[in-house]
């Protein structure tokens, strides 16, 4: 599992910062979360293939988190692209994007198909035999989702050794990995457990982004192996997130630690802090395990 941040600020983009974007690669997926403006720079300076990108997720309708999507999908129209793209979002969204396209006469030459969200309950948007993705919903100043991104369980691994012992036909191995018991050359019935070692453990990744304190979603990202979580403000101006519905680095660790998470990862920065250092220090004060978003940064997590 790994995770590049495109962008990791809140409100307007810098010259030197950029706001919310970012891609995550799991399981031969490439997902695309928010798309702030700047997106398809920070694509590009990070190397990241624009035709590996086919699922997009984009959590609410400010447009420091989407204001990069019509120039990514016109890209995407210059650049020739065939293959469909998903683009998982508030209802409202696709309005905003067909009127552009309607009025600059630049329909894509791909199929662009939006799934609309409105539930303020979690629930599915997302399933393949790899992965699965469900929202998280949040507390923001308009309609919010986070997404939790779950591996399904792989295949065993065959333990070489025993299955050449055994004595099984190579037609037999992917009965094997599958879980399966198999009769060997000699009729004899094969206990699946003693020729293969359990699978590797699935991975989770968990944004939230943006959103006031919020302990209802911890039932949802309980024991997720990252979780990425908006950390606005600093301690000194906590009096402003409960206004403008966003959280604190102290906020976004209690909520890791409640959910018990094995890596929090911090983001959505207000501009006005020179210092990065400080989120870290007050988050490690509720909760050790915590990482620092950065512009370009890449996190890989084995």
């Amino acid at each position: 599992m790994k995770l590049t941040i495109l962008g990791c600020y809140s409100a307007t983009p810098r010259t030197d910062t950029n706001p919310t974007s970012q891609v995550l690669e799991i399981n031969n997926h490439m997902f695309l979360i928010d798309c702030g403006e700047g997106t398809q720079v920070e694509l590009r300076r990070n190397k990241i293939k624009f035709a590996r990108i086919k699922h997009i997720f984009i959590s609410h309708l400010h447009g420091d988190h989407f204001f990069g999507l019509v120039g990514l999908i016109s890209t995407f129209r210059l650049l020739t692209r065939e293959t469909e793209l998903h683009i998982y979002c508030p209802k409202g969204l696709k309005e905003v994007i067909t009127l552009q396209m309607k009025l600059a006469d630049s329909w894509t030459n791909y199929q662009l198909i939006f799934h609309e969200l409105t539930s303020t309950e979690s629930e599915l948007i997302f399933e393949d035999d790899k992965v699965q993705v469900f929202t998280i919903p949040l507390d923001h100043r308009v309609y919010t989702n986070g997404f939790l991104f779950k591996e399904k369980a792989g295949d065993r691994h065959l333990d070489m050794n025993a299955v050449l012992n055994a004595n099984i036909n190579v037609a037999y191995y992917r009965k094997l990995k599958q879980g399966y018991d198999v009769v060997n050359e000699d009729g004899v019935l094969i206990d699946n457990n003693k020729v293969t070692t359990n699978p590797n453990p699935p991975k989770s990744y968990a944004f939230c982004s943006d959103t006031a304190y919020n302990e209802a979603i911890i039932p949802i990202i309980k024991d997720v192996d990252v979780l990425y979580h908006e950390s606005t403000f600093l301690d000194q101006h906590a009096s402003l997130a409960p206004k403008t519905k966003h959280s604190t680095a102290k906020e976004a660790a209690t909520i890791a630690k409640k959910a018990k998470v094995k890596t929090l990862v911090l983001g959505h920065f207000s501009t006005r802090y020179d210092n990065l250092n400080d989120f870290k220090s007050e988050a490690q004060t509720v909760f050790e395990s915590v990482e620092l978003a950065d512009d370009g940064k890449t996190f890989n997590f084995d």
